[in-house]
């Protein structure tokens, strides 16, 4: 076999690999259906892995697909991306009995310092109070992701049908998604910074990893490939044919294999033995009344 068919063999195994680590950890969750509120942004957390894993496939499959093709197929994975990081934030106000909506601090815990790193010290000051108006702001840094992304994704892939995508928009676009998406992490990292110790029982650590370590690899490994496109050391070849389809390529294929890994973290992250342990717990309620 060449290259090229071990290569969708491979791929196609890692995918399936990834739908049945997520699927029995999402069935596992269904099972033991208690918290629906948590529960159910569990479960759409719980398919980023999949979904990832079947979008690069999908282009993977269609490597000699249009650049507006594969912007597309980057923009389902990333505006999903945009999906998971709001309703992480919203798990995590559920673990604190918090409604995101009003953003109201418990008493117990107003007034905590919050620190901040560079570059954010470029406009706001090295600390403040945790209150309602800088719980609001952690929230709306998160939330604008959500909101850009989508948007940025429907205007590149119309101007790229339209052909009117020269190399120096695709820039901007980049510097803005990247801008965006490294803001919303950081409000991630401050949230649990800050609460660190609510949420110690939740394995916060575990779970904020899962997400943010989709978002890193899929965003460095593309810097380092386009680096090495730039430097010369990935050059075409007979089965992609040119650079640009080989890059793509080596994207979808680091994607696929990284998702299996992610699918099995998530058994031990977003593990369904919490609501298990509270089916077992109000069993034994019922019998001893």
């Amino acid at each position: 076999m060449d290259r090229g068919t071990l290569t969708y063999i491979g791929a196609s195994v890692c995918v399936m690999l990834s739908l049945h680590f997520s699927i029995q950890l999402l069935a596992l969750h269904l099972m033991h259906w208690k918290k629906p509120k948590e529960q159910k942004a569990i479960a759409i957390i719980i398919l980023m892995a999949p979904l990832y894993a079947i979008d690069s496939y999908v282009g993977l499959l269609d490597i000699l697909g249009s650049k507006a093709f594969f912007t597309f197929l980057d923009s389902v994975k990333e505006c999903y991306e945009g999906l998971v990081m709001a309703k992480f934030l919203g798990l995590m106000y559920t673990y604190l009995n918090i409604s995101i909506k009003r953003n109201i601090v418990p008493d117990e815990i107003k007034g905590r310092e919050i620190h901040y790193s560079f570059p954010m010290t470029l406009f706001m000051p090295h600390t403040s109070r945790l209150n309602h108006d800088t719980l609001k702001q952690i929230k709306s840094w998160t939330w604008q992701f959500v909101y850009i992304r989508p948007i940025c994704s429907v205007l590149m892939v119309s101007l790229q049908l339209l052909g009117w995508y020269p190399n120096w928009l695709s820039w901007i676009f980049t510097i803005i998604l990247n801008i965006s998406v490294t803001l919303a992490l950081y409000a991630l990292v401050i949230f649990y910074h800050a609460f660190a110790k609510e949420l110690a029982p939740h394995r916060p650590l575990a779970k904020f990893l899962c997400v943010k370590g989709i978002v890193f690899f899929c965003f460095w490994q593309g810097i380092v490939i386009d680096g090495l496109v730039a430097l010369g050391l990935i050059k075409s070849n007979h089965f992609w044919l040119d650079v640009e389809h080989l890059q793509e390529a080596l994207r979808n294929v680091l994607v696929i294999v990284e998702m299996v890994f992610f699918s099995l973290f998530q058994q031990y992250a977003y593990s369904y033995e919490p609501y298990q342990k509270a089916t077992v717990s109000g069993s034994e309620d019922k019998k001893n009344e």
